[in-house]
This record gives C-alpha cells, sequence and structure tokens, in this order.
C-alpha cells in the first residue's frame, strides 16, 4: 500500500467529491479497502445522551464536542462504521446569522466523538452552536472566544470546580454555574469515581453502574453515566470548559504508572491508556491532546488578552510516588527529597518558561491539589502532612515558589482541588515563618458532591487554625468558586449549597476573597 493509497483511504466521501473536483474526477481512484462513511445515519434511538461542550478558548475559536451514544451505558450502541456529523455556528442562539459550518467524521475507534477545532471567528465574542448526524440535531450550546492577544480586557469572568462524585450527591451546583453564564470554567478533575455500585448503601443518593472500570468500555459507560445528568449538561452547554484531570479519572491517587494496589508498572498503563482514551473522547480537547498509548500531554497554555495567562498542569501523569504512603505522615525524610517530582523535568521547565514569559496582568497556574501548607500536627500529631498534596513534594513545591518569586510573574494566583473543601491561602516561601511575606495567592474549590453535604466549618477547625495563619478562608460545604477578574481586583466569591443530598436547592455566598493587583495576598470581604 503506498502513502497515496493510505491518504485517500482516510478520506470520507464527502472529501473524496470535493478533492475530485478540484484535480478533476479522473486524478483520484479510491481504493478498494475504503472504509464506509455513512452520510445519512438513521438511529434508533436519539445520539447526543452526553450532551454538547465547548472548550479552550483562542481569540479566533474553540473546541467543539459530542460524542454519538444512542446506547450510552451499552458502550454507545453505535455501529463500527464512520459517521458524517455536521455542525455550524450562529452569531445568536436561533441561528438567524449563520457564521460557520462544516462536517466532521465520528470514528468508532474513539467512541464516535467529535472534536471540532473552529478558528477564524472574532476574539472575545459569544457564540451559539449545534450538531445533527442524519435527521438528529443536537441541543444548542453557548461558547465565547477568548479576548486578542495583549487585547486590553476590562473584565473575565470564570468558576473554578471539580469533585463530583455522582453517588454522593446531585449536581445543583453545575446548575448554578449554568445559569451564571462564565467566560469560562475551569475544572480541577476527579470528573468521575472509579469505584464499584455501592449496592443500596444507605449514604449514597444514587448508584454508580456496575463494577469499578477497568477497561475502555467500561471508563466509556462511567463517563456517559455521568455525562448524562442534565445539571452537568447544562453547565457544559452554558460555556467554554478548560480542563484538566486528577486521579479519579484512572484510579485513587495513583502516581505516575503505580497504582495504589501495587500492580504491576506494565499492566497498569494498560488502565491508565484505556482511562486516558475515554477521557479524551468525552473532553472539549484539541488534537494535540490526542493519547499515545498510556501517555497523553495535557498540560498547556491559554492567554486571554492583556488580563489572564493561564497554565494549566498535569499533576499525575508524571510525579514521583508518594513518599512515606499516601495518607497523613509527620517527619517524613523522603518527602525532603530533592529529587521528588509532582510535573516531571520537561513540563517542570515549560511552566518555568511561561513565569518568565508572562506578560498579563494576572497569573494563574490551574493544577490539581494544594500548593499550601496544611499543617495538622495539632489534630494528629503523627499525621502531620497530607503525602499525597505538594507537602509530600517539599523540593518540587520550593522550586515552583522560587520560580514565582524570581520571575517576578505578574500578579501570582494558584488554582487547585481534590481535597472536598473552600481555601483561601496565602503563598509563602517558609510557612513556618508567620512573617514570611505573601508571593500569591491559592483558591481551593470544594467538591461538586464527594463526600456528600460537607458542614459549615470543619469540626477540626479551630484546632488546627492557629497552625496555618497563612489560610485566610475555609469551608466543608459543596459548591465552586466564581471568580471576577479586572486589571485592579481578583474577586473570588466561594458559593456553598447546605445540602446536595437534595436537588435543585439554591446557592449562595458564604465569603468573598478580594486580591488586590500588586499587593500579593488574599483580603476577606
Amino acid at each position: 500500500m503506498t502513502p497515496y493509497d493510505r491518504a485517500v483511504g482516510r478520506l470520507s466521501r464527502r472529501e473524496l467529491l470535493r478533492l475530485a473536483s478540484i484535480l478533476g474526477a479522473g486524478a483520484i481512484v479510491a481504493p478498494a479497502y475504503t472504509r464506509r462513511v455513512l452520510a445519512r445515519p438513521i438511529f434508533d434511538a436519539y445520539p447526543y445522551t452526553l450532551g454538547i461542550a465547548s472548550g479552550d478558548p483562542a481569540p479566533d475559536g474553540v473546541v467543539l464536542w459530542t460524542r454519538l451514544a444512542p446506547k450510552p451505558l451499552e458502550g454507545g450502541g453505535m455501529p463500527m462504521e464512520i459517521v458524517e456529523v455536521d455542525w455550524e455556528i450562529g452569531a445568536d442562539a436561533r441561528f438567524t446569522k449563520i457564521v460557520q459550518r462544516g462536517t466532521e467524521l465520528a470514528r468508532p475507534e474513539l467512541g464516535h466523538s467529535v472534536h471540532v477545532e473552529v478558528a477564524g471567528l472574532e476574539p472575545s465574542r459569544e457564540y451559539f452552536y449545534r450538531f445533527r448526524a442524519g435527521a438528529e440535531v443536537s441541543r444548542t450550546g453557548r461558547t465565547k472566544t477568548a479576548p486578542a492577544a495583549g487585547a486590553a480586557v476590562d473584565r473575565l469572568r470564570f468558576a473554578v470546580c471539580g469533585c463530583q462524585n455522582y453517588e454522593q450527591g446531585y449536581y445543583t451546583a453545575f446548575r448554578r454555574m449554568a445559569e451564571e453564564q462564565f467566560d469560562f470554567v475551569f475544572h480541577t478533575g476527579d470528573y468521575i469515581y472509579e469505584m464499584r455500585a455501592s449496592n443500596g448503601r444507605a449514604d449514597v443518593v444514587r448508584e454508580h453502574n456496575g463494577r469499578e472500570p477497568y477497561t475502555l468500555v467500561d471508563y466509556r459507560n462511567r463517563y456517559a453515566l455521568y455525562k448524562m445528568d442534565r445539571d452537568l449538561m447544562a453547565a457544559h452547554a452554558s460555556a467554554p470548559w478548560v480542563v484538566t484531570w486528577d486521579d479519579h479519572e484512572v484510579d485513587n491517587n495513583y502516581a505516575g504508572d503505580i497504582d495504589e494496589r501495587a500492580t504491576p508498572p506494565e499492566i497498569f498503563l494498560l488502565r491508565r491508556a484505556a482511562a486516558y482514551q475515554a477521557y479524551y473522547e468525552t473532553m472539549p480537547l484539541r488534537r494535540s491532546t490526542l493519547p499515545s498509548g498510556s501517555h497523553m500531554r495535557i498540560y498547556r497554555r491559554l492567554q486571554f488578552g492583556s488580563l489572564v495567562d493561564l497554565s494549566v498542569l498535569d499533576t499525575r501523569q508524571w510525579r514521583s510516588d508518594q513518599a512515606c504512603g499516601d495518607g497523613l505522615r509527620s517527619n517524613c525524610a523522603e518527602a525532603l527529597e530533592e529529587s521528588r517530582t509532582m510535573m516531571g523535568p520537561e513540563q517542570e521547565q515549560w511552566l518555568y518558561d511561561n513565569l518568565a514569559d508572562a506578560r498579563a496582568r494576572w497569573t494563574v497556574i490551574g493544577q490539581q491539589v494544594p500548593t499550601f501548607a496544611r499543617d495538622f500536627k495539632a489534630w494528629i500529631p503523627d499525621g502531620r502532612f497530607a503525602m499525597d498534596k505538594w507537602d509530600g513534594y517539599v523540593a518540587a513545591r520550593r522550586r515552583l515558589y522560587t520560580h514565582i518569586a524570581e520571575s517576578k510573574a505578574p500578579n501570582p494566583i494558584v488554582l487547585s482541588g481534590d481535597v472536598h473543601m473552600h481555601y483561601a491561602a496565602d503563598l509563602k516561601l517558609d510557612f513556618e515563618n508567620v512573617r514570611s511575606p505573601a508571593i500569591g495567592v491559592e483558591l481551593t474549590n470544594t467538591s461538586i458532591t464527594s463526600l456528600g453535604d460537607g458542614s459549615a466549618v470543619s469540626a477540626d477547625w479551630h484546632m488546627i487554625k492557629s497552625d496555618n495563619p497563612h489560610i485566610k478562608y475555609h469551608s466543608a460545604r459543596r459548591g465552586y468558586i466564581a471568580c471576577a477578574v479586572t486589571p485592579t481586583t481578583l474577586r473570588a466569591d466561594f458559593k456553598i449549597l447546605d445540602r446536595v443530598t437534595a436537588p435543585d436547592l439554591p446557592i449562595r455566598t458564604d465569603r468573598s476573597i478580594v486580591v488586590e493587583a500588586g499587593h500579593p495576598g488574599a483580603n476577606t470581604d
């Protein structure tokens, strides 16, 4: 088979006709093995059961996503054929003015997911989009492009969220996020949880589908269960998302090629490859993140005019194994070793280069687990620090903070999740010294549902507050963070729900944190 034959064999019927019209009808002869493409499929059931989404906004475009799945909990229920999916973008929700349209191929190798990388749009502009396959039309989604490079921006609004265990609550927080129509949403990870169904346990409000996932079909079915939630669908359809993963997208507290069961790495990597592919199939990500076996590059940089420079990290795929286990530990010498890493050397250097090059008013680092110190010695003397967080990677944190300080990157803000608590904390080169100046601020989102309803203040907070004066705010309720950024301030409204075990409750702002440009440190309203 020649390279020409392979290239032509990958073309759809429409692409072949288009190329033939350019080169002349006799110039293209499709080889006999050209795969069948369904241009007008007929579905037994509605195929857009997992909704639609957009993501990774750029000044001239976004990624549009959907996945055809008429039988979502049975691997998708699609035939093993390539299917044409039409898409269109309108200037308004009624599509009275079509800005762009095109056709994308939904391939069985990728679970009939569709990732359309749209370009040629206007910056800082709201658009609407939808898909059509055969006679079936998706719902309409709203998206928004980023401001032009270097452009002055008066205000940007984004949400920070994560940790959405399906069994432990309803996704009311996502419904409230949808109502706010943010410029974008940043998800800090734990989009799914890999635990098996709880089998009628009294402390869950709804159950996972079946066993713990190990195969690609298992992960597809677990994502499908989550994506079918109408509140989550609404949040995705309301604004573009910028996503990263944490551990539960694969396995609890995994580190690189090591899982929590001491599975041989070469075996665990097979599971990780399946999980990574399912993640790509489910998220509005660019083709540059397409997995290669058990590896997938998701760290990337997004810029929003002259206002926000966002570096998105991956602190799972290349991290060192947790020191002294992955629980709470004191006096763990291994945690201090210089060679320990959260990002791996290549990603570390990439981030440090971004910091040195940062020119926007606010330098934002979006990642998974808290970087700031959380000292629990007053609570558990023999378990002072959480080894799965940056507290278990002391040298890596010192390198990160040193580069933040020495690069003089403007107004550093770190975003994190994972711990199912709202936090606002000052970042310091020396957390042991109360006089050490703040070099930035970290905002940690609580969970959407994980660990159930939670409480207003952790029962043990009064015991640890005196050992953590850099922590300015804390809550164990569920919700998200709504951030409003201007050239002079960043305001973080910590939104909370009283309960997630009951659906459709109102949400309220529990506390607001304001960071003033040029004055690192969190101020409470």
